[in-house]
């Protein structure tokens, strides 16, 4: 059974690892339940009822991705798609958030169509071998770079846009202690490092004034004032057009870089260098994504923290079906769960982006034309705070250099579509 529903071979997997890794993961990525209410409250959205949204979205696209695809990943609301929900379209371009709604329901739908057709796995397999390893690297200096900015260790400056924090103030020195378990934990072989190293660490945080109880159980808020608020009388509109492509972009590229980057690490590519079961893996993405506007949250996308339960083993649906179990009980038992501080998923996601960091030793440094887009791809998605950035200029460096020096045989009709795309995105979009 286990094997037909996740693709458990008993073989090669083990179930207490598995039931591991899925905790971790959700825990790792859980943050979202309390940074999606508190960023679209800007909108006057009800807290409760987006609360829900977020986990019920989580559940559905989880769900999908462990049933249809078999593969380890988390999906929720996406960080970065929030922010571009509320501040681009709602703030800045003065638009009501039903009508950003509309647009992340459009753009579900835009990817279902493109699912079916195979073209999105095709731009998948176009990506060179260098680039993948860059995606994995990449990553993992981007998700270190997120740790490390929840735990107040490097802070934003006026003046040199990032700097050192305060390592003494109690979030920053908690992390370091969190960091230095976990490291220990790690380096004894513990089984199940990273998720003792986060509770350990959320333990000690309570003697500090990190950890605050907030209670156990509590009913979830309704749906109701944010389910199936759409806006159609601006469908047909240019700014609607414009800020359903780039959530397109954004979205598809941030599940593309997860997903590969992930697979790599876990060495779960097949032989020709596949993502397996690439197809049903975005089929879930692009329900997860309609799904979650019906239910009033903005795009539901892989989330790349899955990084940290493949690490710790998982390789198959039952480790994300536990994942959806974890915000299922997340809507019963949300004053519990939210008493766990965001620093103590900080030394995960550094531990997780030193293993993610390891691809780059396979791209091929004395060869320009691959380790040159390599490193752009991997330097611009922490600076650029962009998986997707540095996914769409990696590519397109890669077809111009390989071009330039005449090395045509490197490069595929796909590639230099997508180059061509990529450089007119960042012209019109």
């Amino acid at each position: 059974m286990l094997n037909k529903l996740f693709g458990v071979d008993k073989k090669k997997h083990s179930i207490r690892t598995e039931i591991l890794a899925g905790i971790t993961t959700f825990i790792t990525m859980s943050y979202i339940l309390a940074v999606n209410p508190a960023i679209f409250s800007e909108l006057d959205m009800p807290a409760g009822a987006v609360f829900t949204a977020t986990a019920l979205a989580a559940i559905v696209g989880t769900l999908a991705m462990s049933l249809l695809a078999k593969l380890p990943f988390g999906l929720a609301p996406g960080m970065g798609l929030n922010a571009f929900f509320v501040y681009t379209i709602c703030i800045g371009m003065g638009y009501p958030w039903q009508f950003a709604l509309t647009a992340v329901m459009l753009e579900g739908i835009l990817f279902i169509i493109i699912t079916l057709s195979n073209l999105r796995e095709a731009i998948v397999n176009a990506i060179p071998q260098s680039l993948r390893y860059a995606i994995s690297a990449g990553i993992g200096l981007f998700i270190a770079f997120i740790g490390l900015q929840n735990a107040g260790i490097i802070i934003s400056d006026a003046n040199t846009i990032v700097a050192m924090g305060d390592i003494t103030s109690p979030g920053a020195l908690l992390a370091i202690i969190g960091l230095i378990i976990t490291a220990c934990l790690i380096t004894l072989r513990i089984h199940g490092a990273l998720l003792w190293g986060m509770l350990i660490t959320a333990l000690i945080g309570i003697p500090m004034g990190l950890t605050n109880f907030r209670g156990i159980v509590d009913m979830p808020d309704s749906i109701a004032p944010i389910f199936l608020q759409f806006d159609w009388c601006n469908i047909f509109t240019a700014d609607m057009v414009v800020v359903v492509l780039t959530m397109f972009f954004i979205d598809m590229f941030d599940t593309i870089g997860s997903l590969v980057g992930v697979c790599t690490k876990a060495n779960m590519l097949t032989a020709q260098g596949k993502i397996p079961n690439a197809k049903q893996a975005f089929l879930a993405d692009a329900i997860a994504t309609t799904a979650g506007a019906c239910m009033g949250t903005n795009t539901t996308t892989t989330y790349v923290e899955s990084a940290a339960g493949v690490a710790q083993g998982g390789k198959t649906g039952l480790t994300s079906f536990v994942v959806a179990i974890g915000f299922a009980l997340a809507l019963f038992f949300s004053p519990l769960f939210l008493s766990i501080p965001g620093v103590a998923t900080a030394p995960v996601l550094i531990m997780v982006g030193l293993f993610m960091f390891e691809s780059a030793k396979n791209i091929p440094m004395d060869d320009y034309s691959e380790s040159l887009p390599a490193f752009i791809c991997i330097i611009l998605m922490p600076l650029a705070y962009s998986i997707s950035a540095g996914i769409l200029i990696g590519m397109i460096a890669y077809v111009l250099i390989n071009f330039v020096t005449g090395k045509f045989k490197k490069l595929t009709p796909t590639m230099y579509i997508l180059a061509i795309l990529f450089i007119l995105r960042y012209i019109f979009l």
